[in-house]
């Protein structure tokens, strides 16, 4: 079972890679809220299938999909990528889910932000968000990896490394008054 950890990556040897390093896999959400999605999201479900597609190419792909979007996902995706029924309120893992951070041994961690849907209930773009919180962590549990619960507001997507120790965020993002105001 996969441990959540107190310890910060850093003082456990671990870094952020860079956005160009390999990685060994890719996770995507399966698209289906209405508000979000038009057409009952059939058009954007079709990219996904392409873009799946061509992820799968050169790494492992995994959609989570919800337990009433889980036959169509799966009969509408490649056999080679990996589907699995996970509940969350929209599509956007690269925020919502972790951050992976590395070390020199092969050792690969995850960092679990609070979400709060962008804002939260102060400009945030839909509510609830509470399974878009928990994603992250199921990703990390289905993965097997352990977990740093992070005490910061981030959408992973908005936090870009080099690998050296440099991470580039916005002011916007990270410092907004409904994330983490100072």
């Amino acid at each position: 079972m996969p441990r959540t950890l107190s310890t910060r990556p850093k003082q456990d040897g671990f870094r952020a890679p860079g956005e160009f390093e390999p990685k060994s896999g890719c996770w995507l959400i399966w698209p289906e809220r209405p508000d979000t999605w038009r057409l009952g999201a059939k058009p954007a479900q079709k990219l996904f299938v392409d873009v799946a597609a061509a992820i799968a190419q050169s790494e492992p792909v995994t959609v989570a999909a919800s337990a009433r979007q889980w036959q169509n996902a799966r009969a509408r995706l490649p056999g080679h990528v990996r589907v699995v029924e996970m509940s969350t309120n929209d599509s956007w893992l690269r925020d919502s889910g972790p951050n992976f951070v590395v070390n020199d041994q092969g050792g690969v961690r995850g960092v679990d932000w609070i979400f709060n849907a962008y804002g939260g209930f102060d400009g945030g773009l839909y509510a609830p968000w509470d399974l878009d919180d928990l994603a992250a962590q199921k990703v990390l549990e289905i993965e097997n990896m352990d977990r740093y619960r992070a005490p910061l507001i981030a959408e992973g997507g908005g936090l870009q490394c080099d690998g050296q120790g440099t991470l580039i965020t916005t002011k916007q993002c990270l410092l907004n008054r409904n994330r983490n105001a100072t």
